[in-house]
């Protein structure tokens, strides 16, 4: 089977030597292979994202040399598919909105932490369908999935495949994920499982932190019955002192290296892979 990869930033900031280990990663696992590599641009949050940092993306990684096949998907252009799955999760049962803000979770003394924080204590699963229609009108919500309902109507148990081995999920330890916002139609574990199944990408590459968010994401994938691809999480770039590279600790970024003069291949050196010629 054709090897299909994928490259997904969100153009929040200009490209980092990280997110560029990250795309070379891809690439090269889906070159060396023959297969494809695509390109995703993933903003659906627009009050972070800009197009001028989407442009620039672009042009950062094809100054790397990065090539990619076909269009690049552009999350935003798509928000009536991430919609549709929505309306056909309520219409199953398996979403409810939620209307409680982090200060009302917190004040519920919730014990129970998972691996994203906090877990949802379920406050707003039960609402009558009268009170949600009502509270619906006039406050902000999120669609929560109910996770009990979802593991009940897939197939248990849950696996993946990290690198050719399997691992087993437990998503329920999670909670009640949040799976689209009233003023932003998908949350991210929503729009990345609908879009590696519609790109058909089936080896997700990513860096190890995201890991456990595997979990969640096969969950979705099982209830709405598309098929799980392999994964191969890599390891994080890091500064000098260990910290990850990030752009909110301001890390170099690829423009910057850029005008400083290096060329690609010295930047590719930097990213920790070597001239893909």
């Amino acid at each position: 089977m054709e090897i299909v990869t994928r490259f997904a930033p969100s153009p929040t900031g200009q490209l980092h030597l990280g997110s560029a280990h990250a795309a070379l990663y891809a690439w090269r696992r889906a070159r060396q292979a023959g297969g494809r590599f695509l390109l995703r641009i993933e903003d659906i949050d627009a009050q972070r994202c800009r197009p001028e940092y989407a442009a620039g993306l672009l042009e950062d990684l094809a100054w790397l040399g990065l090539d990619w096949d076909g269009e690049v998907r552009v999350q935003s252009e798509h928000l009536a598919e991430y919609e549709a799955v929505l309306a056909g999760l309520r219409t199953r049962g398996l979403i409810y909105p939620c209307f409680c803000s982090r200060a009302d979770i917190a004040a519920a003394g919730s014990a129970t932490h998972g691996p994203e924080g906090p877990v949802y204590p379920g406050i707003c699963r039960a609402l009558p369908d009268e009170v949600q229609a009502k509270r619906m009108v006039r406050e902000p919500y999120a669609w929560r999935l109910d996770v009990g309902r979802a593991l009940a109507s897939v197939a248990q148990p849950l696996w993946f495949h990290e690198q050719g081995a399997p691992r087993r999920c437990a998503p329920a330890r999670f909670g009640d994920v949040v799976l689209g916002r009233r003023d932003s139609v998908g949350s991210y574990h929503l729009c990345v499982t609908h879009d590696d199944w519609k790109q058909g990408v089936n080896l997700v590459t990513r860096a190890v932190d995201l890991l456990v968010m595997t979990e969640v994401q096969r969950l979705i994938q099982a209830v709405m019955g598309w098929p799980a691809p392999e994964y191969a999480h890599h390891a994080l770039l890091t500064d000098s002192e260990g910290r990850r590279l990030a752009k909110r600790d301001h890390a170099v970024s690829i423009r910057a290296l850029r005008e400083s003069g290096l060329s690609p291949v010295q930047v590719r050196a930097l990213a920790k892979f070597p001239d893909p010629g």
